[in-house]
């Protein structure tokens, strides 16, 4: 197992690096979202659907994005 530099300094950067890439997923994810309600004419119930529809592969990609910022910023190698 590798060993992982857990410090004030290095889970801030990477608390720092998860939040900007995640809001940059968000935006990116939202205007999708954004750009199929709006081709497809939708409104209440059809969006909420196709909300829910994007919900998990949202939460999964936040999820990979804050799993590598912590590695990338914890990495031996990078310090």
């Amino acid at each position: 197992m590798q060993q992982r530099i857990k410090t004030f300094k290095s889970l801030s950067c990477a608390a720092s690096a998860a939040s900007f890439l995640s809001v940059q997923a968000f935006i990116c994810i939202g205007i999708v979202y954004w750009v199929i309600a709006e081709t497809l004419h939708l409104s209440g119930t059809g969006a909420l659907v196709l909300g829910a529809l994007f919900a998990l592969p949202s939460a999964y990609v936040l999820l990979t994005v804050t799993r590598m910022a912590f590695d990338a910023e914890t990495d031996l190698a990078n310090q």
